[in-house]
């Protein structure tokens, strides 16, 4: 068994085209671990996110990103996926047609490779739903066709679930949601964390973090991140912003 940390992000420079987002970006996140990034917009929160999932539209050009000891880079994105890597959308897809059982079915075995047996597969589903506190009636509607805000974040939940990541990558989950919908979906992270999985919230935001409660969050500045600390400096964020930081990278100090 390695002894590495779960996701390890060396010096990593990626943008789309010719332009760099990401500029020197490094960050080690470990089991049991919730790490929050925040920061401005244009910072580079939802290009790291997207990095780390694999989307074509961005290239990378230094840096090394290791997951389980191994390069993620060198993965296809659905390796990534088999490897046990979870990004839950900013802005989830509709998909007409194909209901969420139907879904959720294909993607669990396309990870492990074979046909569940559909028995054991309603048993799992029906379980991970009465955890995350979901009517079954929401496994037979269309993929996000229709949902509202809340409704597709908590599909992403039960998508996350089902497939159990060893490392879950939140991408400003909480965009868009009321506070009863940022509770309930909160409450879904929550119920689903445990000692084997990694959790890496990326959001504007610290009202988020008043109910997934981070040991370690990091500022991110035009593409570094510039100031790391425990879940006070989200605390301080809200209060202050991110001139300070901004102005510190703007006088090359960070």
């Amino acid at each position: 068994m390695s002894n590495s940390p779960l996701l390890e992000i060396k010096d990593l420079h990626a943008g789309i085209g010719d332009k760099e987002i990401l500029k020197g970006l490094s960050l080690t996140v470990d089991k049991n671990e919730v790490h929050a990034i925040m920061g401005p917009n244009g910072s580079g929160k939802s290009t790291l996110a997207n990095v780390l999932a694999g989307h074509p539209g961005y290239k990378v050009t230094g840096g090394e990103v290791l997951f389980h000891g191994k390069s993620l880079l060198a993965m296809k994105p659905d390796e990534r996926a088999h490897a046990g890597l979870f990004l839950a959308f900013q802005y989830p897809v509709a998909v007409p047609g194909v209901t969420m059982v139907n879904f959720l079915r294909q993607a669990l075995n396309a990870k492990h490779g074979g046909e569940m047996p559909i028995r054991e597969f309603r048993e799992k589903l029906f379980s991970k739903m009465g955890l995350l506190k979901m009517d079954q009636e929401f496994a037979r509607r269309y993929v996000n066709d229709g949902f509202s805000g809340g409704e597709k974040k908590r599909a992403e939940m039960l998508q996350m679930a089902m497939l159990e990541p060893s490392l879950a990558v939140l991408d400003e989950t909480d965009s868009g949601l009321d506070i009863d919908a940022l509770r309930t979906v909160a409450e879904g992270v929550n119920a689903l964390m445990n000692p084997e999985m990694g959790l890496l919230l990326i959001t504007h935001y610290q009202r988020l973090l008043n109910y997934i409660k981070p040991q370690f969050v990091h500022v991110l500045i035009d593409g570094r991140i510039v100031r790391s600390g425990g879940a006070e400096l989200a605390e301080e964020l809200e209060r202050t912003g991110y001139e300070e930081e901004e102005a510190l990278v703007a006088g090359g100090k960070a």
